[in-house]
């Protein structure tokens, strides 16, 4: 059977040029960059730092970055780009300007649609020791959803803009955390329909009850949202389902925490064990998959990472493959499959060619598209 009608979606970090903000709260001159470079081996055998490949230390206020980084991810199979965006109401936003220099640039081919990281930036979260908050998220109601349609409408009537149905593809971090859900996802379909769409196609990547209930994955109130069960909850206890036994070893037996800038040491988990356990089941027909090719945040956290060993090109392949056949058993599912992601580099988090691995992450998204 062929893999071509599955669709590889990977999430793009926008953080690597510099900003205002970022030059405040980090220093002058801050991108994702500036911790790359600093990581250090926390122990024998800790690949630090993970370097950047044939792309280098990229600056994305240069265009032909994006065009190249585009071009790259057609040619290996990837079908577009999950742009992470950070809108935090009131009209503020940060690190908008590589989308919007993507919309204006016609040589950037590649499919695209949006995340909303609707998350509070704090300094703990980042790599500093400040646990005060850098910027709040906030919920403006229907005014403040309908200013950012208005921003988003004219990203969703781009050819390139991924659509389902005629519906644009929106995923949302944090849906839980959205006071007025219901209302939020009522003004976003309305405006879609009034602007020629037929609703928005909704993407729930963080689980929780108020996602889960009947109420929104079957649609009872009129409304469309896909589950994607992130890695995260199963690693990061925070809605542990697959993983309660993983959970009590680390947390009982050895007395970690998962308690954010509390760790005195990093959590580390075998990449191949741990990666066996995600996506066994499709707990409905509105599930999509997420697969990560590796992850080891020390770059940005140091002692209190989160760290996957034995991560390399050939077990992100079988992973990858794991999820392409159970997908495959599950053909009235969306036929996406989520990759986080493209260039998460303090997070250890990326399939863009490094200097250990080169192009063999990508390779191997190329041949399990091809079957190979």
């Amino acid at each position: 059977m062929s893999q071509n009608k599955i669709k590889f979606l990977a999430y793009y970090l926008p953080q690597y040029h510099p900003i205002p903000e970022n030059d405040k709260w980090w220093g002058k001159g801050f991108s994702e960059w500036t911790n790359v470079t600093k990581a250090k081996p926390l122990f024998k055998g800790h690949n630090q730092p993970i370097l950047p490949g044939e792309l280098g230390f990229y600056d994305l206020r240069v265009s032909e970055t994006q065009e190249q980084q585009a071009k790259l991810a057609k040619d290996y199979g990837i079908d577009g780009f999950i742009y992470y965006q950070y809108w935090f109401g009131n009209g503020k936003m940060l690190l908008e300007r590589p989308a919007e220099a993507m919309l204006n640039n016609k040589k950037i081919e590649l499919p695209f649609c949006f995340c909303w990281a609707n998350e509070t930036w704090k300094g703990i979260w980042h790599g500093l020791d400040n646990p005060n908050v850098l910027i709040e998220q906030t919920y403006d109601g229907i005014k403040g959803y309908q200013i950012y349609f208005d921003y988003l409408l004219p990203f969703f009537r781009d050819e390139r803009y991924i659509k389902v149905d005629d519906k644009p593809m929106f995923h949302v971090y944090r849906f839980d955390d959205i006071p007025d859900a219901s209302q939020f996802i009522s003004v976003f379909n309305e405006l879609a329909i009034v602007n020629g769409f037929n609703g928005i196609y909704f993407v729930a990547t963080h689980g929780s009850d108020m996602i889960l209930n009947n109420d929104y994955i079957y649609g009872k109130v009129g409304i469309e949202v896909f589950y994607n069960m992130r890695y995260k909850k199963g690693f990061m206890f925070e809605d542990v389902r697959y993983l309660g036994w993983l959970e009590k070893q680390i947390k009982v037996k050895l007395g970690f925490t998962n308690q954010v800038g509390k760790r005195l040491k990093p959590l580390i988990f075998d990449y191949v064990k741990a990666v066996s356990y995600l996506n066994v089941i499709f707990p409905h027909e509105k599930f999509i998959p997420c697969v990560f090719p590796n992850w080891d945040n020390s770059a940005r956290s140091g002692k209190k990472s989160l760290i996957f060993v034995n991560s390399n090109p050939s077990s992100w392949k079988k992973h990858l493959e794991k999820a392409v056949k159970e997908l495959f058993k599950n053909p009235k599912n969306p036929q996406f499959i989520i990759i986080k992601s493209w260039n998460e580099w303090a997070e250890g988090n990326h399939l863009e060619p490094d200097a250990k691995f080169g192009s063999k992450w990508l390779e191997a998204v190329r041949e399990v598209k091809n079957g190979k």
